[in-house]
């Protein structure tokens, strides 16, 4: 009868950011192949178990100029040329099937130029397996028992696992073994002899801890990226020969020519892992399948012959194993039928192409373009390990362009915390590979800073665990004799009947004592038999405490020498602390010394630059006022010259005027002397004479020198605003009677900004020299207007002009002239003064020489 099926408990969710906060770096480690040649150049030194350093050869020092570099370069670890693949896998490989068997991801990748063993590290070679034959051995033997039967586990193309019933993986076992080539490989098939030594692995390994309580399935694919595009490389291609084959350029091709299958896309499941939509995933059984799986596809993998490896992996290969586990149920009898219950986790092998020069692999063509491909391929994902160390570093958001390449768009949830990652760089030694390696090292030192978030840990389902041995577990230890008081109580004779019926029954009793007899001697034998196992059972447990005992005292031996190490290594700490503490405290001083010597140099540069600023201002004001000094100088220069001509001029005007007046007399002197007497006149009374010489005019002298006068300001027809006076230094004093005057003004002999700014109006004095030898003053007026910037603009507006003149002159007379003659006549006598006086009032500064222009005519006698 078939049990009814069990209620499954609910899941036990786990919160997703308990664990999410830790990282790890990305595994890092470096195998140096050995050289073809024993005498070849090498140009890579291991110089211990975590460190590299790279020489410079010899040819690039002379192309150099005979520099020679030598660079080191760290990591988790560095196998040398005598590694054996066991010992890479243990360390590199194993934990991450460990974590794949409890339900990781993981991923690892070999890296390195064309010929450095990346291959050979990955897949290994007759009787020398690699990596990847080694971890399906490990996995097979950790869930050889536990494997659940073929096509319980069902793949989609969902990226997701369908559970199929008991019935239902039957049906489609009859099905695909009726099947005439079943893509499937049998177990009962013969190992290929190809690769036969390849999974010949001598070594058992085995994870720990493996739920006994699961069954498992395992899934492998296997794909290419090659020119960018995905190929699945396990997709059978059915080959037509009678319809032709057209290529891109809409030709036939010909049979020979090689029919690329199409293209894989990738997608994004539910839980935003990225995968390969419609790829190929077989379900394996053991590892000879698995690997046979793999073979079968590494034939079509596209190599080619280059100038540096005859077989130049001119793709990058992923092969891809996913261990799918679903629990047992309540009786541990089938799988628990619920999809949510399912865990899958992936293993991601990955073989990249060589990074290489086109220089030196001589390509053309085909060869040429796979290259290109190849090289921007890996430079994206070099740009991707350093957009997520720039952004882990220094806190910054940079977006990752993981879409860039399909490479790093498959492997994007491995950096996002999927999963560990590893990374193998494989180096050649040899001098020819020295650029390419360098480059190669550089690429490794900046991948092994990236850290990766931990995966979180699966959710147990919280069904009780023994489940698949419970019912064994019920039937009692299991031995390989049974016991011998099993034997004594399956061999107890039933007690016969004791009904005594007949008084004359002679046999009832009988029986019946013969029958306690018999159950009072086994009861013996039992009591012996107990006494004979307890006393082994003492022995056993003496046995048992005598080495627990030496065992506790071997602890205890090795705890005292741990306790000594640990308390040497403390007294070392210590002593280191101390050592630690007395450098800190040197460094605080240097600290202080250097913080102190910054203050002074920073005083010392501030007292530097406020003297410079403090010359520089000195300089300025000296070559300012040796500037004003000349201007005062040339000012003064011109005043005194213009002085000296002015006085020069003045006089010769007064010896001018003398020699004119010497001159006068002498003619009327002699117009006296030579005309004619007609009659002579009376000669007038002493009285007279005295009168007239005493009310005669005196005459003026010939520069007339005016009494001191008070000087009357003149009111400019421009009062009334704030002014601004500019009057410059080179201005001469006319020093007459009306002078230009402004109330309230402010007088400046140069115009500056301060004094703009507290007027409206502006006046400027200026003095000319007019056609008539007079100074004319102009009074240029304007208006002051501020401007956007905060300075002051002036706009002229009127000109008042002032010039200086002299009286206009004219004919003088005696105020007590003789009247005259009542005939009409004029008296023939002149008075010589008065006509001197006449001739001394002419305009000023009329250069005719000695006959000077005057407005006084001499009276003409009357005929």
């Amino acid at each position: 009868m078939k049990p009814a099926r069990t209620k499954t408990p609910r899941k036990l969710l786990v919160k997703k950011g308990s664990q999410t906060s830790l990282k790890d770096p990305v595994g890092v480690y470096c195998r140096v192949r050995p050289l073809s040649l024993p005498d070849q150049e090498c140009c890579i030194e291991v110089i211990n178990n975590t460190t590299v350093q790279l020489h410079t050869p010899e040819g690039y020092r002379l192309n150099r100029n005979g520099d020679y570099k030598e660079t080191q370069y760290s990591f988790k670890q560095v196998f040398g040329i005598h590694t054996t693949q066991k010992e890479l896998f243990d360390v590199v490989a194993n934990p991450l099937v460990d974590d794949l068997i409890h339900g990781k991801n993981g991923l690892l990748f070999t890296y390195g130029v064309t010929g450095s063993g990346k291959t050979h590290t990955m897949t290994g070679s007759p009787g020398e397996g690699g990596l990847l034959p080694r971890c399906l051995d490990m996995i097979f033997n950790s869930i050889g028992s536990f494997q659940a039967k073929r096509y319980v586990f069902k793949s989609n193309d969902r990226n997701s696992m369908d559970i199929q019933c008991e019935v239902d993986a039957l049906l489609e076992r009859q099905k695909r073994e009726a099947m005439p080539n079943p893509k499937t490989p049998s177990s009962k098939r013969q190992i290929d002899p190809e690769f036969a030594d390849m999974i010949n692995v001598q070594e058992f390994c085995k994870a720990e801890e493996v739920d006994e309580d699961s069954v498992y399935g395992v899934f492998v694919s296997y794909i290419e990226i090659y020119n960018n595009y995905i190929y699945d490389l396990l997709e059978e291609v059915p080959f037509d020969p009678i319809k032709p084959k057209w290529n891109s350029c809409s030709t036939p091709m010909r049979n020979t020519d090689f029919v690329p299958p199409q293209s894989k896309l990738l997608r994004e499941d539910k839980n935003h892992n990225m995968y390969v939509a419609g790829c190929t995933e077989v379900e394996v059984k053991s590892t000879e399948e698995a690997f046979e799986v793999f073979w079968r596809g590494q034939k079509k993998r596209r190599i080619a012959n280059t100038h540096l490896n005859r077989e130049s992996s001119r793709s990058h290969s992923v092969f891809n194993i996913k261990l799918v586990q679903a629990p047992l149920d309540a009786d541990g009898d089938n799988v628990l039928q619920e999809k949510e219950q399912i865990t899958i986790s992936q293993l991601s092998l990955v073989d990249l192409a060589g990074s290489e020069r086109t220089n030196r692999t001589k390509a053309e063509g085909n060869r040429l373009r796979e290259a290109g491909n190849i090289n921007q391929s890996l430079m994206t994902l070099r740009t991707c390990m350093e957009v997520l160390r720039e952004n882990q570093m220094y806190g910054t958001n940079k977006m990752v362009p993981y879409r860039d390449s399909k490479l790093t768009h498959l492997f994007k949830n491995y950096f996002d915390g999927e999963g560990k990652v590893r990374m193998i760089v494989c180096v050649n030694p040899k001098a020819e590979d020295y650029e390419e390696s360098l480059q190669v090292m550089r690429f490794a030192e900046v991948t092994q800073e990236v850290e990766v978030a931990r995966p979180v840990d699966k959710a147990i389902c919280g069904l009780t665990p023994g489940r698949r041995y419970r019912n064994q577990a019920r039937g009692g230890p299991v031995g390989d004799e049974p016991l011998v008081t099993e034997v004594v109580l399956q061999s107890f004779p039933p007690l016969p009947s004791c009904e005594l019926l007949d008084i004359n029954d002679e046999q009832t009793l009988p029986r019946l004592i013969e029958a306690l007899e018999k159950r009072h001697y086994l009861r013996q034998m039992m009591i012996e038999e107990f006494h004979k196992q307890s006393i082994t059972f003492k022995a056993l447990l003496q046995e048992f405490d005598s080495a627990v005992l030496n065992k506790e005292n071997y602890i205890q031996g090795k705890l005292n020498e741990k306790e000594k190490v640990i308390t040497g290594q403390k007294l070392e700490i210590e002593r280191l602390e101390k050592k630690n503490k007395t450098l800190e405290y040197k460094i605080e001083i240097l600290e202080k010394t250097t913080t102190i010597y910054e203050e002074d140099k920073r005083t010392l540069q501030q007292e530097l630059e406020t003297q410079n600023q403090k010359l520089q201002r000195q300089f300025s004001d000296k070559r300012r006022l040796e500037a004003r000094l000349q201007g005062m100088v040339t000012e003064t220069t011109m005043k005194w010259e213009k002085e000296c001509e002015r006085r020069v001029a003045a006089k010769q005007l007064e010896m001018q005027n003398k020699l004119w007046v010497k001159d006068e007399k002498l003619k009327q002197l002699k117009a006296i002397v030579t005309e004619p007497k007609a009659e002579k006149p009376e000669r007038p009374s002493r009285e007279r004479d005295r009168e007239k010489v005493t009310q005669r005019a005196v005459s003026p002298s010939p520069v007339p020198n005016a009494p001191p006068i008070r000087l009357r300001h003149r009111r400019s027809r421009s009062a009334g605003d704030r002014w601004v006076d500019h009057k410059p230094a080179s201005n001469v004093q006319t020093e007459t009677v009306m002078q230009p005057h402004v109330p309230h003004a402010i007088t400046v002999s140069v115009a500056n900004e301060k004094a703009l700014a507290k007027c409206e109006k502006y006046m400027l004095t200026h003095q000319e020299l007019a056609s008539d030898g007079e100074i004319e003053t102009k009074l240029i007026k304007g208006d002051v207007f501020k401007t956007r910037g905060g300075g002051q603009s002036v706009q002229f507006t009127d000109i008042e002009t002032l010039k200086q003149e002299s009286p206009t002159g004219r004919k003088r007379r005696s105020p007590t002239a003789a009247p005259a003659p009542p005939d009409g006549t004029e008296s023939e006598w002149t008075d010589v003064e008065t006509r001197c006086s006449v001739a001394v009032e002419m305009r000023a500064g009329s250069q005719l020489g000695p006959g000077y222009q005057h407005h006084a005519q001499p009276k003409r006698k009357k005929p």
